[in-house]
């Protein structure tokens, strides 16, 4: 009994300190696809790799700013110029 409330506090404290971690990198969850899915749902965006944020930041601190925008667009299609834009924007500043 009280070996189970302790996995569940840990459980709680690991998923909380995992949510800082995504907020901090701005990685969002992905909705599940239904098993008879073949692609991804239209509705929402799709969420950034690693990778791909690692190379959009080297460009912004390279001064690359357009490039950047571009990349972004390239790597989510149908994004709007404004969002990619405000999207690269968002991870060109600092955080505190």
């Amino acid at each position: 009994m009280f070996e189970n409330r302790r996995l569940e506090r840990r459980l709680q404290r690991i998923e909380y300190k995992l949510d800082l971690i995504m907020r901090h990198l701005a990685i969002t969850d992905s909705p599940a696809l239904p098993q008879d899915s073949p692609t991804p749902p239209l509705s929402g965006p799709t969420p950034l790799s690693g990778a791909d944020l690692a190379e959009i930041d080297a460009l912004i601190a390279q001064g690359k700013k357009i490039h950047a925008i571009k990349l972004y667009r390239e790597i989510l299609p149908g994004t709007s110029l404004k969002d990619a834009k405000d999207a690269v924007e968002a991870r060109e500043r600092p955080y505190y």
